[in-house]
């Protein structure tokens, strides 16, 4: 099972300096990936379903998976997650295009659809239609990384005549979904090549596995995409071999804001892959 890092543009890992050890130290002793995870602003004063207070410190998501590609050599960046309707994805494609090119070609996207309603009305982004809003935006995206005269004719998105360099090194990207809904889960089967499960024990993996199972007898998988990988984030304490024993591909470990950066290199190597 891979081990990789949440958390990154976060806490510790907010401060480019505690940001550069952290990603380096991980490298190091094998993580396999450093994810990130987005939102542009946050209720204030919080109310549910906010994970985080209005003054939390959260770097951009691309902005800090860019600065750590720049110290890093091997290790993944993966973002976890976008919130793709809330973005115009001509633009992304271009930023996410430019972030696999410089990297390497180690870009994992993450995405979802969202859930705060204040945040989506700040933006300006439709809260209602974000699902199949956010299938156009990756259909759209995935049109101008991967074919060779880009266009796309959608009841959101629509482009032709144009095109876009670099293309990202990586063909396809990979895709991983979020969410842990009916739909989450159909989209995953449809277009992902991993899903991502957050803040689960081992119970609720077992029940989100159900589920993506179900949707895999439901919906039909492109052979294209191959076996759909699980990563997930446990919450705080947990038992690896549990993860293990479901046939979770992936951990993604979320690093305590509690922390310092001493106590935080302590925890890395106490669990960093064997």
């Amino acid at each position: 099972m891979k081990i990789g890092l949440f958390s990154m543009n976060t806490g510790v890992c907010a401060d480019p300096a505690g940001a550069i050890e952290v990603a380096k130290a991980a490298e190091g002793l094998g993580y396999d990936s450093l994810w990130v995870g987005e939102h542009v602003v946050l209720p204030d004063p919080r109310v549910p379903p906010s994970p985080m207070n209005p003054q939390d410190v959260m770097i951009d998501p691309i902005v800090s998976l860019s600065f750590l590609a720049g110290h890093t050599s091997r290790v993944k960046l993966g973002t976890g997650i976008i919130i793709l309707p809330q973005r115009n994805p001509v633009v992304l494609a271009k930023e996410l295009a430019s972030l696999d090119f410089m990297s390497g070609g180690r870009l994992m996207f993450g995405i979802g659809v969202g859930y705060l309603q204040p945040e989506f009305a700040a933006i300006g982004a439709p809260f209602d239609d974000r699902g199949p809003r956010t299938i156009e935006y990756l259909e759209a995206m995935q049109a101008l990384w991967h074919t060779e005269k880009p266009a796309y004719h959608g009841r959101f998105v629509e482009f032709e005549g144009v095109d876009a360099h670099p293309r990202p090194i990586q063909n396809p990207v990979p895709i991983v979904m979020g969410g842990h809904t009916a739909a989450a889960y159909r989209r995953a089967v449809e277009r992902g090549h991993g899903w991502y499960g957050f803040a689960l024990d081992a119970e609720h993996t077992a029940a989100a596995l159900a589920g993506l199972e179900d949707a895999a007898k439901r919906y039909e998988r492109p052979s294209s995409l191959g076996k759909l990988e699980i990563s997930i984030t446990p919450p705080g304490r947990h038992e690896r071999a549990a993860y293990e024993d479901l046939g979770v591909d992936r951990l993604i470990l979320l690093q305590s804001p509690r922390k310092s950066l001493s106590e935080l290199n302590d925890w890395l190597g106490e669990q960093a892959p064997a």
